[in-house]
């Protein structure tokens, strides 16, 4: 099933869920001044969708290694800080760690390591990886017939590397109904190769199709909980630097950097001041 595009409300965010994306964002902002590292912008256009995905599994932060637990892969690696910062809204870290990000002999590094972190599953690198990984972790779970799902989110971008196709295939040949893609549909890949109708395209695959708006976690929840008898592709239509005006305007100009003094005051500024 394909429904028809949502775009995101332009002042309005999720809203049961919008105190604690406006809590998450601002964590990512005091970690990127504080670490300079950043990846700002794509952090800040997957808050909600990290936040629906897990509300929607089942997690428990007092048991990171719990084994009925659902499995959340991030296979756009880069988004690490919003990971982190999300861990941290949940419970599984002290949101006062956030500060050493990147920083040597931290254990939160710009890329998840999954032997370090309480909470992340797959340690994340080159992209294109995880979503792969994701997949044989359903296969898996199919063949020893465990209720558990994995949920796993992909980057626009990264939908460039042919292995996410690749891993897309085995998932719908299988029929891996416990799985669930999520599609970061922030208009990055326009610097490459275009994908302007991402649903049309899972959905030609064989996935289960939806579109929802990616800054609503309630609608990201409630996406993930439908059933269906195949893979479900979720493509969550965002904003890349969504809550700040400056990041949205000028995206590129952030690529893998974090404020200064002055922006980041101004940034925080802009994220406390947009409507909830």
């Amino acid at each position: 099933m394909i429904t028809a595009p949502i775009a995101p409300s332009v002042d309005v965010a999720s809203r049961a869920m919008a105190p604690a994306a406006r809590r998450v964002r601002d964590l990512i902002l005091r970690a990127s001044y504080a670490s300079g590292h950043g990846h700002v912008p794509t952090c800040f256009s997957v808050v909600e969708m990290l936040l629906g995905t897990y509300a929607a599994l089942r997690h428990d932060p007092r048991r990171p290694a719990w084994p009925d637990r659902d499995i959340f892969v991030l296979s756009k690696g880069h988004a690490a800080l919003a990971l982190y910062a999300v861990l941290a809204e949940l419970g599984y870290l002290e949101a006062g760690e956030l500060a050493t990000f990147g920083a040597a002999g931290s254990r939160l590094g710009c890329h998840a390591d999954r032997l370090k972190v309480p909470g992340v599953e797959v340690s994340s690198g080159s992209l294109g990886h995880g979503i792969g990984v994701a997949a044989g972790v359903a296969l898996a779970f199919r063949i020893r017939r465990s209720p558990r799902r994995v949920a796993v989110l992909v980057g626009d971008g990264e939908a460039n590397e042919g292995s996410v196709w690749e891993a897309v295939m085995v998932a719908t040949d299988r029929r891996l109904d416990n799985l669930a893609i999520l599609y970061d549909d922030n208009r990055s890949q326009r610097r490459c190769l275009q994908i302007p109708n991402p649903a049309e395209r899972f959905a030609a695959f064989g996935c289960d199709a939806i579109e929802v708006d990616g800054h609503d976690a309630d609608e990201v929840a409630g996406a993930l909980r439908l059933t269906s008898d195949r893979p479900r592709a979720i493509v969550c239509r965002t904003v890349k630097g969504w809550g700040c005006r400056t990041l949205e305007e000028d995206v590129f100009a952030w690529h893998r950097r974090s404020p200064t003094r002055v922006e980041y005051e101004r940034l925080l500024m802009e994220l406390h001041a947009r409507a909830v």
